[in-house]
């Protein structure tokens, strides 16, 4: 059988849980509305600027399979706790670095890092809150981490332009310090009788020869692609027509705050509406935000369309995200860790391929194509999560052994 839950409270993600994913979701965001500022300070064109971005979310994503599988052989918590204490040192350096290069070197090393928080956390709600209401309890997890990112994307802009851009590293570097050792008291999970002795081929062999972890797979790249490849330009746009970083910045919070504020909505609606109409209405957001900022950019088209972005993976994601735990449960370490990996993989890919175009001012271009590509993703991913339902309700899932 699956193993029995943790003595922690199964309806929602302790508190040290949520505060790790806040911290992890700050460093991830704050890096944004600085991306003109470092280029400036450095003396190097934007497009490469965008390397501490990308080069960030890359290893964000890759190393995300040896994380699940670690996390399913040896504990949740302590391969956050251990991964906190890497990302914390990492960050440090990061803002001691005096040439792009080197900077990039150290954002890696610090996505590597974090990489391992959010993911790790999802599983430790996928292992101790029961399925019934385990998209709430996934919703509250996102609501912190919408939280650091509402903070980051303001806090980080205005660091930038009135402070030191490096400042917004050490901030959470030191939380991160922080939440290791605030960690130690949060139980670990039982893994089953026996599970510990299994070697990482069989858990990457019961993920990978899974038909529908593949597809939710594919459609976590596709939508990390869209959706986080293209929010670090909400910001440089601004910054391109005139804005201030500091001013900039705050126009994307609307992003955090409509996660946070529509991620309560949903917490409401689960279990309530069917989860490819989540999915459809998450869509039409997204892809509504980012057509409209495709059409015009100023302060007032970006704030709406942050906010309406946010809302869409409040739908969207979540729905995603919940699915990802349900697929190949005997292994579901090593499952959100290639969801996370695919997500954060396809917004590398397309932060990169993006980066000319931000480079030449083609945003119209840009964030078209963007809105054009949640289309197909939405109408793939609801279609096939009802097909997935009905499979379900007919042919029940066993439970592992």
């Amino acid at each position: 059988m699956e193993a029995p839950a943790a003595p922690v409270s199964l309806a929602r993600p302790p508190l040290g849980l949520s505060v790790a994913s806040f911290v992890s979701s700050f460093d991830r965001f704050a890096v944004s509305p600085m991306l003109v500022v470092i280029a400036a300070d450095l003396r190097v064109p934007l497009s490469a600027s965008v390397a501490a971005a990308s080069g960030y979310y890359l290893a964000y994503g890759l190393t995300q399979p040896l994380w699940g599988v670690l996390s399913d052989r040896f504990g949740r918590v302590r391969v956050m706790r251990l991964a906190l204490l890497g990302a914390a040192l990492a960050g440090l350096v990061s803002a001691l670095m005096p040439v792009l290069g080197a900077l990039v070197a150290a954002r890696v090393v610090t996505g590597a890092c974090f990489g391992a928080v959010i993911p790790t956390g999802l599983t430790y709600v996928g292992d101790t809150v029961r399925p019934s209401v385990r998209q709430r309890a996934l919703t509250d997890l996102m609501g912190a981490a919408a939280l650091g990112t509402a903070l980051a994307t303001g806090l980080g802009g205005v660091l930038a332009g009135l402070v030191d851009w490096r400042v917004g590293f050490i901030v959470p570097a030191a939380c991160a310090l922080v939440c290791t050792l605030a960690l130690r008291s949060l139980p670990e999970p039982p893994r089953g009788s026996g599970r510990g002795g299994l070697g990482m081929g069989r858990y990457l062999g019961m993920v990978l020869g899974q038909r529908w972890a593949l597809l939710v797979f594919a459609l976590a790249f596709t939508e990390g692609a869209i959706m986080l490849g293209t929010m670090p330009f909400l910001a440089t746009a601004l910054e391109h027509s005139g804005v201030a970083a500091a001013v900039a910045g705050l126009g994307i919070t609307a992003y955090g705050l409509g996660l946070w504020a529509l991620a309560k909505v949903v917490k409401r609606l689960s279990g309530r509406w069917p989860v490819p109409v989540l999915m459809a209405v998450g869509g039409a957001q997204m892809c509504a935000g980012l057509a409209l900022v495709a059409a015009h950019v100023s302060m007032a088209t970006v704030a709406v369309t942050a906010l309406l972005l946010g809302g869409g993976w409040s739908f969207l994601h979540s729905s995603l995200q919940t699915w990802a735990t349900s697929v190949v449960p005997e292994a579901r370490g090593t499952t959100i860790a290639f969801f996370a990996s695919a997500l954060f993989v396809g917004s590398a890919v397309a932060s990169w391929a993006a980066g000319p175009l931000a480079e030449d001012g083609r945003y119209a271009l840009l964030f078209g194509v963007a809105a054009a590509a949640v289309v197909p993703l939405t109408a793939v991913a609801a279609l096939t999560r009802r097909r997935y339902g009905a499979l379900q309700t007919e042919r029940p899932r066993p439970q592992p052994e």
